[in-house]
């Protein structure tokens, strides 16, 4: 039971150590994962459109 306490304990002091971000913080980096997915699916469009072509042409 002592185990189960301290452990308890330690979780504890442990979540008040967590520095949580800002919602600046939050909001810039959802902003910039959104544009670079999207660029990361245009680049990925283009590529597979591109193969897809050459792939029709040569077949």
């Amino acid at each position: 039971m002592k185990k189960i306490l301290d452990y308890i304990k330690s979780v504890r002091s442990e979540w008040f150590k967590i520095v949580w971000p800002s919602r600046d913080a939050v909001i810039r980096a959802t902003i910039m994962i959104l544009i670079f997915s999207g660029l990361a699916a245009l680049f990925f469009f283009v590529v597979d459109s591109g193969l897809n072509a050459l792939v029709g042409w040569i077949f």
